[in-house]
Order: C-alpha cells, then sequence, then structure tokens
C-alpha cells in the first residue's frame, strides 16, 4: 500500500509539472501550437507504448520489478530533458519519460486491483488522491522552482525536471524490501484478451474511459497555456488556478469515492463526468470572470479514472490484469489523437478567423475552441456512460 499510494504522489508530480513548463519550451524552442500539441501527443505515444507491454512484463518479471524499472527510467529521462538542445531531442526525452510513467500506472493499477478487494471504489480513489495531492501543488512548486538561483543562474524549466524526476529514485529503496501481491502465486483461471474483447461492455468502458481521461489530462497541458494567452494572466497566476482545479481534484477523490461504492460505478460516472463538462463550458461562455469554473471542473473529472478501475476490477475479477491493460491501452491511443487535435483545432481556427477577427481575437477563439474540445470530450464520456448502463441494466449486470 505505501508502493501504491507513494507511486501515485510521484506519479503526479511527473505528469503535472509541465503546466509552467510548457511555455517557457514553446519560447525556447520557437514551437507554434501544432508542434506544441505533437510534443503532448509524442508523450501519450510513450505511454501507449508502455501500456501494451506492461501487462506481460509485469506477468514475466513480477509487478515488483516493473515497478523499479519505470521509477528508473522516469529519473534518467530528467537527466536527459536537462540535456536536450533540439525539439527532437526534448520529444524523445518525454517519451522516454511518459513509458515510465505508462509502465508505473499498469503496474499500480494492477496492484491495487489485487489489494482492494472491499470498497474497491473508495480505494481506488483514495490511491489516486494521492496523484491528486502532488498534482495540486505541482504546478505552484514547478513555477517556483525554475525562478530558483543555482550556482549563478536560474534553475529554469531543465534543472527543474531534472530534480523533480530525481525524486522517482526514492520509492526504490521501499520497493526493493516490499513483497508484491500476485508475483509469486497463482489466480486460478483467467479471462482471455479474446473473450474480453467479445465483451461490448468492454468497447464501452474504453469509450468511456477514454473520453474522460483525454478531458482529464489536457487540463494539465493547456490551462496555463489558455490563462496566459487568452487573458494575458501571469505564470504564477495561471499555474495557481491549475493547482486549485487540482485542489479541486484531490478533495473530489479523497471524499467522493465512497459515493461511488454507494450509487453503483457505472451511474457516478455519468454524473461526474457531465458535470465536468458542463463546468468548462460554462467557464469559456462566461470569460475571465468564470474562469473560476476551469477549477471547479476537476471535481467532476477526478473521480472518472480511479472509478472506471474498480468498475474492470468488480467486472472482471479473474481477468483484472488483461482488462486494465487491453483499456488503459486504447485509452492512450486516444491520448495521442487527443493532445494533436487539440493543437490543431486553436491553430486552425486561428488561421481561419485571422482576417476577420485580427491576431489576439482569432487567438481568444482558437483557444476557446481548443479548450471546448477538452469539455466535450467531458460530455461524451458521460454520453457513453449512458449506453453502458443501458446495456448492463439490460444484462442485470450493473456495477
Amino acid at each position: 500500500m505505501f508502493i501504491v499510494f507513494g507511486g501515485f504522489l510521484i506519479f503526479g508530480f511527473s505528469e503535472n509539472i509541465k503546466g509552467p513548463a510548457i511555455p517557457r519550451m514553446q519560447s525556447e524552442f520557437r514551437l507554434n501550437e501544432t508542434q506544441l500539441g505533437m510534443l503532448l501527443a509524442f508523450n501519450s505515444l510513450g505511454y501507449l507504448v508502455a501500456c501494451s507491454f506492461t501487462g506481460v512484463l509485469s506477468n514475466r518479471i513480477g509487478i515488483k520489478w516493473t515497478g523499479i524499472l519505470a521509477f528508473s527510467s522516469m529519473a534518467v529521462a530528467g537527466v536527459l530533458m536537462y540535456m536536450s538542445a533540439s525539439y527532437a531531442f526534448l520529444s524523445a526525452s518525454y517519451f522516454l519519460m511518459y513509458i515510465g510513467n505508462g509502465m508505473l500506472e499498469i503496474g499500480l493499477a494492477i496492484m491495487a486491483a489485487r489489494i482492494f478487494t472491499k470498497n474497491t471504489g473508495t480505494m481506488m480513489n483514495l490511491s489516486h488522491f494521492f496523484y491528486g495531492l502532488s498534482s495540486a501543488v505541482a504546478p505552484i512548486i514547478a513555477s517556483a522552482m525554475m525562478g530558483w538561483d543555482v550556482f549563478g543562474g536560474q534553475l529554469g524549466w531543465r534543472g527543474m525536471y531534472l530534480v523533480m524526476l530525481s525524486l522517482s529514485l526514492l520509492p526504490i529503496i521501499p520497493s526493493l524490501m516490499a513483497k508484491f501481491p500476485g508475483d509469486d502465486h497463482d489466480h486460478g483461471e483467467r479471462i482471455t484478451l479474446k473473450s474480453f474483447i467479445r465483451d461490448p461492455a468492454a468497447w464501452m468502458i474504453v469509450a468511456v474511459l477514454s473520453f474522460g481521461v483525454v478531458s482529464e489530462l489536457a487540463v494539465g497541458g493547456w490551462l496555463v497555456n489558455f490563462l496566459e494567452k487568452a487573458y494575458g494572466w501571469s505564470t504564477d497566476a495561471a499555474s495557481s488556478m491549475l493547482s486549485l482545479f487540482f485542489l479541486f481534484f484531490m478533495l473530489a477523490r479523497l471524499f467522493l469515492g465512497p459515493i461511488t461504492d454507494k450509487i453503483g460505478y457505472t451511474l457516478s460516472i455519468f454524473i461526474f463526468s457531465a458535470f465536468s463538462g458542463l463546468c468548462s463550458l460554462a467557464a469559456i461562455i462566461v470569460g475571465e470572470q468564470g474562469a473560476i469554473l476551469f477549477a471547479i471542473a476537476g471535481i467532476g473529472i477526478a473521480p472518472i479514472y480511479p472509478t472506471v478501475m474498480a468498475l474492470l476490477a468488480k467486472r472482471y475479477p479473474r481477468g483484472t490484469d488483461t482488462a486494465i491493460t487491453f483499456t488503459v491501452t486504447l485509452m492512450g491511443i486516444a491520448s495521442v489523437i487527443g493532445n494533436l487535435l487539440i493543437g490543431v483545432i486553436i491553430d486552425g481556427v486561428q488561421k481561419l478567423f485571422g482576417a476577420s477577427r485580427g491576431a489576439e481575437g482569432s487567438l481568444l477563439l482558437g483557444l476557446q475552441a481548443g479548450y471546448g474540445f477538452i469539455a466535450i470530450m467531458a460530455l461524451l464520456c458521460s454520453v457513453c456512460c449512458i449506453g453502458l448502463l443501458l446495456y448492463l441494466r439490460r444484462k442485470n449486470e450493473v456495477v
């Protein structure tokens, strides 16, 4: 349990320090919005690659050594990012970091599913609460660290990544001493991948998770950028709003878990994702005065991922490893496409309305369209959940 909670804590830091750093990277390497979207898409591609082999790797070498390998690769990525001198080198370094992230997330999910056999929704959300905890402070810490004076110069985004990703080495120590469940005994007859993909509910769950996570992860990469360029906010102010998003995100995972166990996982996801999407759309429509709604949207988006993991653990108790690996892998594909689309939408709308709205007006419209896409993803998650709920009710298998 210490490794699960600590692992998610480290994962939250590595995932969400990029918000304040991305504008600096964009400026240094002179990247347009499409190139920025491609950078984030490459990151998601690394995550996808890791998801595709981590299940098999954990079965061969065990969750213990899979986790250690994940933590080590993240630390190495920090060193490479510090050394990056080109857009290609930076993309490759990010790619490696997300391979580590993907390996870590799959390993932690499998481990949590084996440990938390009772009150699964509550415990899954509690585990991911630690992700939210580190995510809430990560943007503020990252923003402050980049301004630190070290050896006569500023630490910058390179030094910040080096220091933060080096923290990944800490969980290796307890990992070496821990005994991990499932590494030394069989779990009985297991569901095969072939039978899993024949289940219509499995594909509906993939859609629910994909839309929800695209919306969730996009906030960390695009909210600071949106607030700085659309409303002229300072980096510190925009980072504070992102941290507020993750504060609501963190508290939702801490307190809403018991609700998912009480009213059911499927219904919970439907309600939470609809709330998040509507908040984000309202924030865009209201304008700068409604920016707080971007943060409040974190309440709805936070429980989706851990609740889907609980749903998979309960519906496929004899094949949770297979179910999680397959579902999260396809979710990774959606993340690649989603990040790329956001950058393309922003650039496309900006160019389309450049002549009629001017540079500033078309940029604002493009940013609103890109962030509107994030909100629509949350709403599509809710719509897909309706289909899943109706299907499971017909089968009398609602979880």
